[in-house]
C-alpha cells in the first residue's frame, strides 16, 4: 500500500510517500509545497495544484493529513485550516482516500510519546524509514503521519479520539 502524508501549511505544506509491504515500511519520496507570499487565493490554487500533482506522480491508495491544533493567534488558525481545506478538497478530486489525524496521535505513533518534540519525530522517522539522515521538519511531520497511518493510527491518541480516555496507561 502507498501512503501520502501532508502537513499542511499555507507558506509550506510538507508531503511524505511511504509503501508499505507486509510491516516492513519503505520511503519514497517528500518534499514541501511552497506557496510564497502572493494573495490568499493564488497560495490556495498553488498548493492545491502542488498536491494534485503529486498524486498523480506517486499515486497512492490512501491519503493521511494532520489535523490542525488550535493557535493563540485565531487568525493563524485560519489561514492553517484554509490550507488544510486546500489540501484535502485537492485529495477528494483526485479521488484519494482521507485519513486525519491529531499531533498527539502522530507523536504516539511514530515516537511513543504524544508530546515528542520536533527533534524527537525527525529522529524516529529517520530511523523508522532507514534514511541516511534526518528529513527536514516540514517532510519529516508528513512522513510521520503516513508513518501514523501505516500504523493504524494506534496509540494513546486513538484511544482518546475513540471516545475513551488513558490515566496512567490505563483505558477509562
Amino acid at each position: 500500500m502507498r501512503i501520502l502524508g501532508l502537513d499542511p501549511g499555507l507558506r509550506v505544506t510538507g508531503y511524505g510517500v511511504i509503501d508499505k509491504q507486509g510491516q516492513r515500511l519503505q520511503y519514497v519520496a517528500s518534499g514541501v509545497v511552497r506557496t510564497g507570499e502572493g494573495e490568499l487565493p493564488e497560495r490556495i490554487r498553488i498548493l492545491f495544484a502542488g498536491i494534485q500533482q503529486i498524486v498523480a506522480t506517486y499515486a497512492p491508495q490512501a491519503a493521511a493529513v494532520e489535523k490542525v491544533f488550535v493557535n493563540v493567534n485565531p487568525q493563524s488558525t485560519l489561514l492553517l485550516g484554509q490550507a488544510r481545506g486546500a489540501a484535502i478538497a485537492a485529495l477528494t478530486d483526485a479521488g484519494q482516500s482521507v485519513y486525519e489525524y491529531t499531533a498527539l496521535q502522530v507523536k504516539q505513533a511514530v515516537v511513543g510519546n504524544g508530546h515528542a518534540d520536533k527533534q524527537q519525530v525527525m529522529h524516529m522517522v529517520q530511523r523508522l524509514l532507514r534514511l541516511p539522515a534526518e528529513p527536514k521538519a516540514d517532510a519529516a511531520d508528513a512522513l510521520a503521519c503516513a508513518i501514523c497511518h501505516a500504523h493504524g493510527g494506534l496509540g494513546l491518541g486513538a484511544l482518546v479520539t475513540a471516545g475513551r480516555r488513558v490515566r496512567g496507561g490505563r483505558v477509562l
